[in-house]
């Protein structure tokens, strides 16, 4: 079976990281070719953990190069950035997995909440990368926009009893994650002084990722009420969600029954937690209704299902793989 060319721009952060990880042993993808805005490095001299495993040249990114080594590409770029990327790449005929937000909104959200779009054009063309929702528009895709981390855990979470909800009552998201999903730069917000021995919220009610999961949902923004939380803890998420429903019923086996198809949900009768998915494109399901509320905690590794190993999985269908190639799923535990 040949070889499928893939390469990866934006290579410095911690997502670029766990792509090269999850791409150096994939069954079929060789990866290629690998890039960042300044180049003239190597993988292992980007991140040392890689010393001795992999020593592939990064590059200063070049559409040229990208079109000559790649047949699919990952943007591990910032939006507005991405989106520069994307629409000489597909001109070209290359297919991308971007892991930014610049393709998961309509236009008008994402103007509204993110900055002007450039592309606009490939707005029409896009699957969002969320496999159990869209997964067959996603075989053969040409542009995939990869989920936020914080959608990814809410929307697989909440799915399997939208039909349940009560109409127009408040979806209520109240979610943890690690300091990873801050990305490397350093802030005076991910400072180890003020991050340690510390939880608090941050942009609560108006966080970007809220009118995605509504738009996802097909709901108004309004109707969902969502509060980010940074934990002291390296990589992980966990959402607790509100719902209120019509009547009583097994929610265990609705959400089995919703997930019997995707291998990458595992529902659990007993309350979840980050170190059982951490290193692993698993999402744990917990759910139990109280009256007419139904809680949902969900948990993800906010660096691989929430980004690196989703985006993987969106690359094997949109080459025709099966989605579970090259995906690791054994946790970081203890």
């Amino acid at each position: 079976m040949t070889a499928i060319n893939v390469g990866i721009i934006g290579a410095s952060g911690y997502t670029g990281l766990e792509l090269v990880k999850i791409l150096i042993k994939h069954p079929r993808f060789k990866l290629n070719y690998v890039a960042n805005s300044e180049g003239g490095t190597t993988i292992e001299e980007l991140h040392p953990s890689l010393k001795g495993v992999c020593d592939l040249e990064v590059k200063k990114v070049a559409i040229e190069d990208v079109v000559f080594h790649c047949e699919l590409v990952f943007l591990a770029l910032p939006h507005k950035t991405a989106m520069a990327f994307v629409k000489p790449l597909r001109a070209k005929g290359v297919k991308v997995v971007d892991l930014s937000a610049d393709y998961r909104l309509p236009l008008e959200i994402y103007e509204e909440f993110y900055c002007p779009h450039t592309d606009k054009e490939n707005l029409k063309n896009v699957v969002y990368g969320l496999p159990e929702l869209f997964r067959d528009d996603l075989k053969g895709a040409s542009l995939v926009a990869n989920p936020g981390c914080f959608p990814t855990s809410a929307l697989l979470g909440i799915l399997p009893f939208m039909d349940k909800r009560v109409k127009n009552t408040p979806i209520i998201i109240d979610a943890k994650t690690g300091v990873s999903g801050a990305g490397k730069k350093l802030s005076e917000v991910t400072h180890f002084v003020n991050v340690n021995d510390n939880l608090f919220s941050y942009n609560p009610l108006m966080h970007r990722h809220a009118p995605e999961i509504a738009n996802k949902l097909g709901v108004e923004f309004d109707e969902v009420t969502f509060v980010p939380h940074l934990v002291p803890i390296t990589r992980g998420m966990l959402s607790s969600i509100y719902v209120q429903v019509n009547g009583t019923f097994d929610g265990y086996a609705l959400a089995c029954e919703f997930y019997k198809d995707s291998p990458h949900v595992r529902v659990s009768k007993n309350p979840v937690d980050v170190k059982n998915v951490a290193g692993t494109n698993f999402c744990d399901i917990f759910v139990k209704q109280k009256g007419n509320i139904l809680f949902i905690s969900s948990a993800i590794d906010n660096l691989m299902r929430g980004a690196s190993s989703q985006a993987v999985v969106n690359a094997n269908l949109m080459m025709g793989l099966d989605e579970t190639a090259g995906i690791v799923n054994i946790a970081y535990v203890p």
